[in-house]
């Protein structure tokens, strides 16, 4: 017996929410939350639908509340908010950044994501507070990183914060 359409969709977007969040750095036990029901959900042959009916979600191996309730979601309206916010993409202005000396992609996209880094007058005043050491996967001098924001500072306009996504 094949794995029921909706169990499909809601496994691929478990899998795709958890490698987004692996390269965003996210607590590890939340992506391996998002694997592991993928997982269940994929290899399930009754339609999940039919499990969310009899209020049965969270007795699947793996599908905790949160995750019932994103099932649930997206059962409900066929979207997944947490997954339309992962999917959206860095603006222009902030993939610059990887530019930068010691910011990879994944950090900068942790930066802009959980730290709510969206300017560069935001990202210098992380760095002199020097928190930036403490970000996963800042491999750069500070002092370095600092320069290069000054030297961009002054090539191209500021955003002002009315104008940052």
């Amino acid at each position: 017996m094949s794995t029921p359409h909706q169990n499909q969709q809601i496994a691929a977007i478990f899998r795709s929410m958890a490698e987004r969040l692996a390269s965003q750095r996210a607590n590890p036990y939340r992506v391996r939350a998002y694997r592991r029901a993928a997982d269940t959900i994929d290899a399930l042959e009754e339609d999940i639908a039919a499990v969310a009916s009899r209020q049965a979600l969270e007795d699947l191996d793996g599908v905790g509340q949160d995750l019932a309730g994103k099932i649930e979601e997206f059962l409900n309206t066929g979207r997944l908010q947490a997954y339309e916010a992962l999917r959206t993409p860095l603006p222009e202005s902030v993939k610059a950044w990887t530019q930068l000396p010691g910011l990879s992609e994944s950090l900068v996209a942790y930066l802009y994501t959980r730290l709510n880094i969206t300017t560069l007058p935001d990202l210098e005043r992380l760095v002199r507070s020097h928190l930036l050491r403490t970000a996963p996967g800042f491999s750069g001098s500070e002092e370095r990183l600092l320069e290069a924001i000054t030297a961009s500072q002054q090539q191209i306009p500021l955003t002002t914060p009315e104008e940052a996504p």
